[in-house]
């Protein structure tokens, strides 16, 4: 066996590459071709499109008379189309904004001071606040004549007593 074919591998005696480039007019042939066939197939796409537009709107069924808001074309949108065209309650359009518009409104009034009232001069504190002045003051308390009872309710209450305690000897 020949030593120079088993270091390089190659039995056609060329060095094991290739000694001619590609030509840079075949690139260039090959770019332009790929250039020109992008090109056709953009306008047949657009065409084709345009074909579709027409045909469905042709097929399309006349717009009720009782309509009176809706875009006449839908696939463009006009902006604030669904705050005007829409009763309440709407569908989420930005469930994560509307999320944290809600939530750092409640922490606003849970956390903050604010007027409930103003004319009657009520006011609200923060959550923190009134715990503290709660375990300060402690709970208000009513008195038992305070708490709706009346006096012939104390008495029926009496006087059920008695009458159960007599069941209670049968």
């Amino acid at each position: 066996m020949n030593v120079e074919n088993q270091q390089h591998g190659s039995s056609s005696g060329n060095g094991g590459f290739e000694h001619q480039d590609l030509k840079a007019a075949a690139i260039v042939y090959f770019l332009l071709g790929l250039l020109a066939v992008t090109v056709l197939i953009q306008f047949g796409l657009a065409g084709l499109y345009d074909f579709l537009d027409k045909r469905t709107a042709a097929q399309q069924a006349p717009v009720s008379p009782l309509v009176t808001n809706a875009p006449t074309d839908t696939r463009h949108i006009p902006s604030k189309y669904p705050e005007t065209a829409f009763p309440n309650p709407r569908l989420e359009t930005d469930e994560r904004t509307q999320l944290n518009e809600i939530v750092g409104t409640q922490e606003q009034t849970l956390n903050g001071y604010g007027w409930v009232d103003e004319k009657a001069g009520i006011v609200h504190i923060p959550i923190e606040r009134a715990m503290d002045l709660i375990a300060q003051q402690g709970l208000p308390v009513r008195s038992a004549s305070a708490s709706g009872e009346t006096t012939e309710a104390k008495a029926g209450a009496k006087a059920g007593t008695k009458t159960g305690s007599k069941k209670e000897k049968k």
